[in-house]
């Protein structure tokens, strides 16, 4: 009796000592190894999905499904990772199999942004492993952490990564991101209880620079992401955002992606929206209502986004007064041949339509679209072309009699300093043959 008992006194220390928390699951990197070592022990690529899908996919919890959905993973992408990574994936397995470690930390880190924060929403956090496209994300109410970029550190390869990314990811993985693992988690929790985002870059910036602020004041801490440190002693960075802010095409040069910047630094974007959010904190006499301020943002209402920038003083002047100076660089449409724009007896006869611009354009950045009748509006175009000086833009249509047009020339055209077209709406309609 005295042995049994003994045995179940050990079992309730073991089961009491084990961290736990329902709220942050874990199983999704166990099935990805479990699915990895199948996978590359044939080089059928039958089974390599077949391994996929049964032991990783199906398997996977509304975490996986969700980080998948949110960065487009596809199988192929899976795959391709796996069959072209294997040093990188050899050096990173062991990081990723200590995530039970972090669970108390990380329910910690979670009641630390509760105490600045009351109002906190309850979320779930899913480790899981994507593609090497994001380090943590959120959809709705769940935490999504990508941990094959999340849990690297300085031990691992890089060097069997693409060329164009594979200096940014070396910078990145030799600033221990494990060791950041909480902080990480806390900045995507703040994401959790912000509001919509809307998908401009001044917007998106702020949203991620909220994150980080909030994440850096409760967990007590700088933040660790290097863009945070490289802004601040480099004045050329906000000059340059600024300069940037309204082009429309350059997100990822800012935030999420490796496309050069000029800095050799990614995400400096998280620099910009931290630094108004450290603004506009220190100014605030209210700490607590400050952070809440911060956290509930309205990224639809412009008004309150602009008086929020406005406030920090953080630009060389007003984002009215920036966004009217970017605007009177843009270049125009000209002039419209054989016709008028809003012409409404147009020969259906006609095969060429001109388009010429204020100046001349890049030549290689082009884009027409829809108006607002829909694609039925839109004309046949069976050749485009420029001019040599690269002013003139040249549509060859067929075009039918009695028929409203409508060609959207849109603002993907841009100058040689890279300053994108005014949008321009060409309307008219055909008469009879």
């Amino acid at each position: 009796m005295k042995k049994h008992l003994l045995i179940l006194l050990q079992i309730f220390a073991v089961s009491c000592s084990a961290p736990t928390n329902r709220n942050i699951i874990t199983t999704d990197i166990y099935n990805f190894w479990s699915a990895y070592d199948q996978i590359v022990s044939t080089q059928d690529s039958a089974l390599q999905y077949k391994y996929l899908d049964s032991l990783y996919f199906q398997k996977g919890t509304a975490g996986l499904n969700a980080i998948r959905e949110a960065r487009n993973y596809t199988p192929q992408d899976y795959i391709d990772a796996i069959n072209n990574y294997p040093r990188f994936w050899s050096s990173v397995r062991e990081n990723t199999l200590k995530t039970d470690k972090f669970v108390t930390q990380l329910g910690q880190g979670v009641e630390k942004l509760r105490a600045i924060y009351p109002s906190l929403k309850p979320a779930k956090i899913y480790f899981t492993i994507g593609a090497l496209r994001t380090s943590g994300t959120t959809m709705d109410s769940l935490l999504l952490i990508g941990s094959e970029i999340a849990m690297t550190d300085a031990n691992t390869v890089s060097d069997e990564l693409p060329e164009d990314i594979r200096a940014a990811r070396r910078t990145y993985f030799d600033s221990n991101p494990i060791d950041n693992l909480v902080f990480l988690n806390v900045h995507e929790y703040v994401h959790t209880q912000q509001k919509p985002i809307v998908h401009n870059l001044l917007s998106l910036v702020i949203y991620e620079g909220v994150a980080e602020f909030v994440a850096a004041k409760a967990m007590g801490i700088p933040s660790p992401t290097p863009a945070i440190e490289y802004g601040k002693h480099n004045d050329k960075v906000s000059q340059k955002f600024e300069a940037e802010m309204f082009l429309g095409y350059n997100l990822y040069q800012w935030l999420w992606g490796d496309e050069p910047n000029g800095f050799g630094v990614r995400d400096l974007g998280y620099y910009i929206g931290y630094q108004l959010c450290e603004i506009y904190y220190e100014k605030a006499a209210d700490k607590k209502e400050a952070i809440k301020k911060l956290i509930e943002l309205d990224y639809t209402d412009e008004k309150e986004i602009e008086d929020f920038v406005n406030e920090t003083g953080f630009f060389s002047s007003t984002l009215e007064a920036i966004y009217t100076e970017f605007d009177q660089k843009r270049p125009i449409v000209e002039n419209l041949k054989p016709f008028n724009n809003h012409s409404s007896n147009v020969s259906p006869e006609t095969k060429y339509l001109e388009i010429e611009f204020s100046e001349p354009l890049n030549g290689r950045n082009t884009g027409v679209d829809f108006g607002d009748l829909g694609e039925t509006a839109f004309p046949k175009v069976v050749e485009r072309f420029w001019s040599e000086d690269f002013r003139t833009w040249t549509l060859k249509v067929e075009l039918e009699a009695n028929k409203h047009y409508q060609i959207l020339i849109s603002n993907n055209f841009r100058n040689n300093d890279g300053i994108p077209l005014k949008p321009y709406l060409i309307d008219f309609e055909t008469g009879q043959k």
